[in-house]
């Protein structure tokens, strides 16, 4: 069971994360990058998995700074609402050193870096802040981007990572098609891409998309993954 902290970005904002600690010393630390949906029930509990594992888990609340306190659930309403939500955070920039989220996020990190090593995991929405954060941030030994919405874009794919990266992707995800995927995998051939046959979703057990033996393979190869590279 984990509790809610204050992070302190680089502009002294106060930003809520989620935090889950190992039962023991931790492996290193790992940030966990929420939907569209908030942090929360899955993400927290996703969070606590991570912990299980070993490691120092932290979720950031991405979108504090356009509405405190969001937490949806996954009916069309909610999905509505977050995509709204995600459209405002993306509107104030993806500079590393702006007032946006890529700074709270840095934050998140330089907290899980008190347990060593850092990797960082973001689903939907969160995978595409997890590549961002590739790309990007500093202080990240692993990143695993879970079918991350806007990852296969032309701007996207344009971006070099600065670590190791492990992406997972649903062959039945309408929101990503396979030919997107593909262009990814060419201009990447050092990110390991995985392709399941699921839908967009399939980590997620509180969702219809949700499938388990995807889920199961695709969280086997990120604890095998965050061994290797974040410890």
């Amino acid at each position: 069971m984990g509790q809610f902290i204050e992070l302190k970005p680089a502009d002294g904002a106060s930003i809520p994360a989620y935090v889950a600690q190992p039962a023991g010393k931790p492996r290193g630390g790992v940030v966990v990058l929420q939907e569209i949906f908030g942090v929360n029930t899955h993400i927290r509990e996703v969070t606590d998995g991570y912990a299980a594992a070993g490691y120092l888990a932290v979720a950031p609340s991405n979108f504090h700074r356009v509405k405190p306190g969001v937490e949806l659930g996954y009916q069309p309403d909610d999905m509505k609402a977050g995509m709204a939500l995600k459209a405002a955070v993306e509107d104030l920039g993806m500079n590393p050193a702006g007032a946006g989220v890529l700074q709270d996020i840095q934050a998140a990190i330089q907290y899980a870096a008190q347990a060593g090593k850092v990797g960082v995991v973001g689903y939907c929405w969160g995978g595409l802040l997890t590549w961002r954060t590739a790309c990007l941030l500093q202080g990240v030994s692993a990143a695993v981007p879970y079918y991350g919405g806007g990852v296969t874009t032309e701007d996207e794919i344009a971006r070099t990572p600065r670590c190791p990266v492990l992406a997972h992707f649903g062959e039945q995800d309408h929101w990503i098609p396979l030919d997107g995927v593909e262009a990814f995998k060419r201009a990447h051939p050092d990110v390991e891409v995985h392709i399941y046959a699921a839908n967009h979703g399939f980590n997620c057990d509180h969702r219809g998309s949700y499938n388990a033996d995807a889920a199961r393979f695709a969280r086997e190869r990120t604890l095998a993954f965050f061994a290797k590279h974040v410890g």
